[in-house]
């Protein structure tokens, strides 16, 4: 078990790195575009790739913002709770990221069948709109993982607070 753990969070810190470098490679992408508009000769379909490859970063770094508790979280509200709170809002928040993981999955599947069944391409690339889903599910099950092991982690925590 802590073998897979293990294996779980190496694979979403690289994964998190593997959406920075595609970040960094649109924003490369752009740089040329632009260069190449001043001069008339833009790179065609360059929204397309960036809206591809912007919404495929961001969804490689939620697991990755799960698992090392670095979300938005609102912290006047316990800044004065006791660790143990602290500790069980992290745990009630492991599970609606862990419940959130697995309603998006099966959202997002649909609209990747639906994009396939229909055919849905990008309009100056044609590249069809099923692929980009592809990696996107990946990062919900990496997410999924993430919550689980965040859940214990928080449970663990909370009832060791407790004793």
């Amino acid at each position: 078990m802590i073998f897979m753990e293990k294996f779980i969070r190496s694979l979403v810190t690289w994964w998190a790195l593997a959406g920075g470098v595609l970040l960094f490679l649109v924003v490369f992408l752009n740089t040329f575009s632009v260069a190449g508009g001043i001069v008339g000769n833009p790179i065609p379909g360059d929204f397309e790739l960036t809206e591809m490859g912007v919404a495929i970063a961001v969804f490689a770094f939620l697991p990755y913002c799960q698992l090392t508790n670095a979300n938005v979280t609102a912290d006047i509200f316990t800044s004065k709770a006791s660790p143990r709170m602290i500790a069980v809002f992290g745990l009630a928040s492991s599970l609606i990221a862990l419940l959130f993981s697995l309603l998006l999955f099966w959202c997002m599947y649909q609209g990747m069948v639906d994009r396939y069944n229909y055919q849905y391409t990008s309009a100056i690339l044609l590249i069809p709109m099923w692929i980009p889903y592809v990696p996107v599910l990946f990062s919900w099950i990496l997410l999924l993982l993430a919550a689980i092991i965040s859940v214990k982690d928080f449970y663990l925590d909370s009832l060791s607070r407790a004793a």
